[in-house]
């Protein structure tokens, strides 16, 4: 099994930064990538930014110039710096990671239990 912590966020000016983490921890074998996502109240939960083991990267149109994804793979951590706020980025942010784990022949996805990000002056 594989469990994931998140932490960061909480109340963030707009046009101010903040930096979401995610910890993977368990029987962790290989991690195949990891992401972000995040739910407003009463929408979908939505794709922020993946980062595969290899560092490639993805991001929302949305996010682009503004948030960065990137990949602790020795701590088995990932990172979301997110610059230049604005109140729509209000949400609960989301730590995904698919992954193997020991005696698990395929990759699994996990959630972590998300972390809240206000942004409002």
């Amino acid at each position: 099994q594989v469990q994931l912590v998140e932490s960061g966020g909480g109340l963030v000016q707009p046009g101010g930064s903040t930096r979401l983490s995610c910890t993977a921890s368990g029987s962790i074998v290989d991690i195949n990538s990891m992401a972000w996502y995040r739910q407003a109240p009463g929408e979908q939960r939505d794709l922020v930014a993946t980062i595969f083991a290899v560092g490639t990267t993805n991001y929302a149109d949305s996010v682009k110039g503004r948030f960065a994804i990137s990949l602790d793979n020795l701590k088995k951590v990932v990172y979301l710096q997110m610059n230049s706020l604005k109140p729509e980025d209000t949400a609960v942010y989301y730590c995904k990671a698919v992954a193997t784990s020991t005696g698990r022949a395929y990759y699994d996805t996990y959630w972590g239990q998300g972390t809240q990000v206000t942004v409002s002056s």
